[in-house]
């Protein structure tokens, strides 16, 4: 599997610029005002993750403020997501930070009081250099950081699950938004591609009301239509609900041959469950979230060995190289983060230090924390020519002395599209019958662009850089 893997991420290496050109323009954004107030004082993380500080650190230090989930929707995400950027910055890039200043990891709560105030706190309360995962949230805020990175050059926008920002904004200095998931859009066209590899001819779509969750949905229902597979039912409900009895009962009762589900872990845990009460056994398509060690709480063992499969749709990690050799060990090994949050080769660990790695790198490249300077950086490191080097140690030594580098991760190959959307591969990874992941399994990467380039929708941009996208 290594060397299959090994041998798809070379080949993306080669044609993903010229390819995303078309794969990453697309669609929605949150809605909500962009008058909103400076937010409370930094939220104190579960003691799990590395706590937010108090007040912004000192001058000669860098903040990361992460925009982080620890209420709301994705409360359950919280202490997860914040282990996966925490590791690589104490770990790995503040043994050696760039330029010599270390990183300080904050966190602002954004499921209170909006990603828009809690942005705002990063950067007026925090003076935050690196503004880490604007996602769902961002057109609100946006005309607001527009002002704010004309008048400062700052901050860096690397985010982890920026999916529902359209494709064609990002990659610039103005607008320096970098993905490392890809989009939802893509995403949710997995969910499809796969089921169509698998045979599928029906399909039922699960989707809670969270605005990627609704793109994915949208995307998924879109690429069936395009692979011949009939959507049965679209099935929109709110979050966070104790039940969806009624909603078991009706998928049951219309049988698909696979249901796709873009909604939380413990929100498609209950779904299932209660679709096994309700006497049907089914093949399950979920999400990236999936992986999060809340959906297998929530669902259990023997929640999956009463279905006929339960599995996600995501992307997958290249395990045949260099950098998931120092990686793989490093997270299992370091005490507060194997042994608690899951193992290494969840997504949104090795994607959130790739990401670091990465920006770290491109602010050693640039020489300065100014965002018109780290965005080219990101492509000069990521895309040959140069040395290609797979830790942040070897990379950063060819860096100072003064070498092109090739930064490839376990991510897959550290190319970026124009508009600042990572290349990974697409996959399906099931559930075995005790709960243990199994065998990522690989789509077709030249097919899922394909399908991409026909459902694909910009933002529309007018010449003061106002952009609508749908929503």
């Amino acid at each position: 599997m290594g060397d299959l893997r090994k041998g798809i991420l070379m080949l993306r290496k080669l044609t993903t610029v010229a390819a995303l050109l078309v794969a990453t323009s697309f669609l929605f954004a949150a809605c909500g005002s962009d008058e909103e107030e400076a937010a409370p004082a930094a939220t104190a993380a579960p003691a799990a993750t590395a706590a937010p500080a108090a007040t912004a650190a000192p001058a000669e230090d860098v903040v990361v403020c992460e925009l982080a989930y620890y209420t709301g929707e994705f409360g359950s995400y919280g202490p997860f997501l914040t282990a996966s950027l925490s590791f690589a910055i104490d770990n790995v890039i503040n043994v050696d930070p760039p330029l010599g200043r270390t990183w300080d990891l904050v966190s602002e709560d954004i499921g209170t009081v909006g990603e828009g105030q809690a942005a705002r706190t990063c950067l007026e309360r925090h003076d935050a250099d690196v503004l880490v995962s604007p996602a769902h949230g961002y057109r609100p805020y946006r005309s607001w950081l527009q002002e704010w990175l004309q008048e400062n050059d700052s901050p860096l926008m690397p985010t982890v699950h920026g999916g529902t920002i359209p494709g064609n904004l990002g990659g610039t200095g103005s607008e320096p938004i970098f993905r490392a998931q890809g989009l939802d859009e893509a995403l949710g066209m997995s969910g499809s591609l796969y089921a169509d590899s698998v045979g599928a001819k029906t399909a039922v779509i699960f989707a809670t009301q969270v605005e990627g969750f609704q793109i994915a949905a949208t995307a998924a229902s879109l690429a069936a239509d395009v692979v011949g597979i009939e959507v049965l039912a679209r099935i929109d409900v709110p979050a966070e609900q104790p039940s969806y009895r009624a909603e078991a009962e009706k998928i049951a009762d219309l049988a698909p041959d696979v249901v796709i589900v873009q909604a939380g872990g413990v929100e498609s845990a209950t779904l299932i469950n209660e679709t096994t009460e309700a006497g049907a056994s089914l093949h399950w398509i979920g999400e990236t979230g999936w992986v999060i060690p809340e959906f297998m709480a929530a669902l259990g063992a023997e929640g999956v060995a009463a279905q006929q499969s339960v599995g996600f749709a995501a992307f997958s990690h290249n395990d045949a190289t260099p950098a998931w050799d120092f990686y793989e060990p490093l997270w299992t090994d370091t005490p507060g983060y194997g042994d608690t949050h899951g193992d290494a080769s969840d997504m949104y660990h090795f994607s959130a230090y790739d990401l670091l790695v990465h920006t770290a790198l491109a602010v050693e490249k640039a020489g300065s924390y100014n965002a018109s300077d780290w965005a080219p950086a990101m492509f000069e490191v990521g895309d040959g020519p140069g040395t290609v080097c797979y830790t942040y140690t070897d990379c950063l030594a060819l860096i100072r002395a003064g070498k092109d580098i090739d930064y490839e991760g376990v991510t897959g190959p550290g190319s970026y599209s124009p508009g600042g959307v990572n290349a990974v591969s697409q996959s399906y990874t099931p559930y075995n019958d005790d709960g243990s992941l199994g065998e990522a399994v690989l789509l077709d990467m030249d097919r899922a662009l394909d399908i991409i380039g026909m459902i694909a929708i910009e933002a529309e941009c007018d010449e003061n850089n106002e952009c609508a996208w749908g929503g």
